[in-house]
């Protein structure tokens, strides 16, 4: 497959031009004209990108990508980075909110299907565009249940702030950092609350406002995201995918 078939593709699923974000997103690093395989990863370290190479990409599709923020120098670990895509001729595509708030292979929209809860709406505005999930709990779900899937599905031990009722009924998901949503989710009725990471700014906010918070990683609530787009791209184009696992362990 040409690459900027698959590119021009992609940009348009995941309405990569609608989202503003917190740096260029989309083809950060351009490779080879053609596409074979395609390796898949929520970061762009310098290790992943080296596996992706060994793997025999031409393409390598993640999350959180290469350039954030300002103008950057293409020196030290950021010039190691890109040295080892061209070097290989792969090309590096990074999609984040669209990724996040897309409504059939984001992160948030995946997990929510993974754990059983219907998207009723969305919510928790990033840049301007709301990347949450909120959803009504089946009946009689219990906390203790929910988050036994949770830990099931992405195969972690998740953290808790455990204030809120027992009984379950109205969930809110935002993958990776969204420690600091707890008082918007309370004020949208949210009873328990599924992000990534604790921060110890925010530690007393579930208390605060009798939340239950999960804290299931950074990194594992958002594999879904990627591993899902990767899969409909095998089916839609035939190409090889393969998701790099690295895990952080945060």
């Amino acid at each position: 497959m040409r690459r900027d078939e698959l590119v021009a593709y992609v940009n348009d699923y995941v309405r990569i031009h609608e989202f503003d974000d917190y740096g260029p997103q989309g083809l950060q690093v351009e490779g080879g004209d053609e596409v074979q395989k395609i390796t898949l990863s929520v970061d762009a370290a310098l290790p992943v990108l080296a596996a992706a190479v060994a793997a025999g990409a031409q393409f390598h599709l993640v999350h959180h990508g290469i350039f954030w923020d300002a103008p950057q120098l293409l020196n030290g670990p950021l010039g190691q980075q890109v040295r080892t895509l061209i070097k290989a001729d792969v090309s590096l595509y990074a999609v984040h909110l669209a990724l996040d708030a897309h409504p059939e292979v984001g992160n948030n929209a995946v997990l929510a299907r993974l754990l059983g809860i219907e998207v009723t709406d969305w919510w928790a505005k990033a840049k301007g565009n709301p990347v949450g999930m909120l959803g009504e709990a089946p009946a009689g779900l219990q906390f203790k249940e929910f988050l036994s899937r949770v830990n099931k599905v992405l195969g972690v031990q998740a953290r808790t702030a455990a204030h809120g009722p027992q009984s379950v009924k109205r969930i809110g998901i935002v993958s990776g950092g969204g420690a600091g949503q707890v008082g918007e989710a309370a004020a949208l009725g949210i009873d328990t609350y599924l992000t990534g990471e604790a921060t110890h700014t925010h530690f007393w906010d579930a208390a605060a406002y009798g939340v239950n918070v999960i804290y299931a990683g950074h990194y594992a609530t958002e594999t879904v995201g990627v591993k899902a787009l990767g899969a409909h791209l095998a089916a839609k184009f035939g190409l090889k995918t393969e998701f790099l696992d690295f895990p952080t362990g945060l």
